[in-house]
């Protein structure tokens, strides 16, 4: 894809590349399986951003990844590749069989039964969560020279979702469920070593048993809410969880109290920590250009936060949208895709098998040497004119195809005003040059979280 590169671009640091593969006997297949179970970008080699498809077999079980655009959108298409059972394991004792981790007719009907829920219009109706969460994180800053922004976005979206989803607050109000949340991602949602050499969701499960607890305590919590919002309906729809008790399948017939037990876990596993890595990265990257920072800031102040009430609204910020999308780009959420081939096919004309796992990286796509210029550069105008960069066949941010991520509208509104409510208020520095490598598990996050300067905009 062409850009209009500057002649010192931003390079920010990343993970370290191997000069050549590291697997071929047990020793290297057992040391992929370690750099992974640290960190998912850690078994790339440079090799890996020139091929567009390189074969492998790893623990006996053959596969290959993927990186050619065309035939990665194709896998994400088709009804014969489906999610891996084990790539769910650390994350369906919270989200259970909603939207995320189910597959065929199940997927189908609740993708049918949730399309209302994300509407244009519903996301709109979510819009002053959005603004009350970026007010009160611009305001918790106030008066500090410094600040630990990882753990400020977490709470910020936390909050957003939290009171999208249940008009509940994370403060005193939804304490309980803003800890459970927070306890559950930071600890037992991370992959560790025993999930890449399982075959399955239920191997070695003897080991899932703070998984399962949590993931109960969870469960319960929210049914408790359910029941509550049963028994007290409001009057008009307010947040998600009104939108999901309205929601009807395509029989007519309301979901079960526990599908929406699920799609209420999916949410918040699909919502927080994801918005909350990518304002991070986003800040981040603009600590490290103050230039671009200084232009972003002057867009925000010419149309503030606080008078967004509309999706229209969010249109006076082209560059913020770029910003973005070039972060996205750079630390994508989710940066690692994993598909199982149920039946034969022909990938790249090689011979698929059913059982052969195929690799997808949006972390390798969106810095292929073959297709992107400046790679590994922060330009953001590079999608200035790219006000629905959906169709760049190399940017793949929130997946592919029919399982593209429902909520992305949802996730892009809120990283937006949030972000924009922190620039209005504050210029934003680092206290240290130490580099921020980014650390792949559930998301995409950084190896530590640095102190930020805050510097009050006159």
């Amino acid at each position: 894809m062409d850009a209009d590169v500057r002649s010192a671009p931003l390079i920010p640091p990343a993970p370290k590349v191997h000069p050549r593969q590291l697997g071929g006997s047990f020793v290297g297949e057992l040391r992929i399986a370690l750099e992974m179970s640290r960190n998912l970008m850690g078994a790339w080699c440079e090799e890996d951003f020139d091929n567009l498809f390189t074969p492998y077999v790893f623990m006996g079980q053959p596969g290959m990844v993927v990186s050619d655009p065309a035939a990665a959108r194709r896998i994400l298409s088709s009804p014969n590749y489906v999610r891996p059972v084990k790539a769910a394991r650390s994350v369906r004792p919270i989200a259970g069989d909603g939207l995320l981790l189910s597959e065929g007719e199940t997927w189908r009907r609740q993708r049918k039964s949730l399309a209302p829920v994300f509407t244009p219009m519903a996301v709109e109706g979510l819009l002053p969560h959005f603004v009350a969460a970026g007010a009160s994180l611009a305001e918790a800053l106030s008066g500090h020279a410094r600040a630990d922004l990882s753990e400020a976005f977490h709470h910020a979206t936390l909050d957003a979702v939290l009171s999208a989803l249940f008009s509940r607050r994370a403060d005193a109000q939804g304490d309980q469920l803003a800890y459970m949340v927070r306890r559950y991602m930071e600890g037992p949602a991370h992959f560790n070593l025993m999930d890449f050499v399982s075959r399955g969701a239920d191997d070695l499960t003897f080991l899932d048993v703070e998984r399962r607890r949590q993931g109960a305590a969870w469960f319960q919590a929210v049914e408790h809410l359910i029941a509550q919002r049963q028994a007290h309906p409001h009057a008009e729809a307010r947040d998600l969880l009104d939108r999901l008790l309205a929601a009807r399948d395509e029989d007519g017939a309301p979901l079960s109290n526990q599908e929406i037990r699920d799609q209420c876990g999916t949410m918040l596993v699909a919502g927080f920590e994801t918005t909350s890595r990518l304002l991070f990265w986003a800040t981040y990257l603009l600590a490290l250009d103050p230039a671009t920072q200084d232009r972003l800031r002057a867009e925000v102040l010419a149309a503030p936060a606080a008078a967004v009430r509309t999706l229209d609204d969010l249109q006076a910020w082209p560059l913020m949208r770029s910003v973005l999308f070039e972060t996205l780009r750079l630390y994508p959420t989710a940066p690692l895709l994993a598909r199982e081939a149920i039946g034969p096919d022909t990938v790249m004309g090689h011979a698929v098998v059913p059982g052969q796992i195929i690799t997808i990286s949006p972390w390798l796509i969106h810095r292929h040497r073959k297709l992107w210029d400046a790679p590994t550069a922060f330009v953001p105008d590079r999608f200035i004119d790219q006000p629905h960069p959906w169709g760049i066949e190399a940017f793949l941010p929130f997946g592919a195809g029919p399982r593209v991520c429902i909520g992305a509208s949802f996730a892009l509104a809120e990283a937006q005003i949030v972000l924009a409510s922190l620039l209005e208020r504050f210029e934003i520095g680092l206290v240290s040059d130490r580099p921020v490598i980014p650390i792949a598990s559930i998301t995409l996050g950084p190896d530590h979280a640095p102190a930020f300067t805050l510097t009050p905009v006159s």
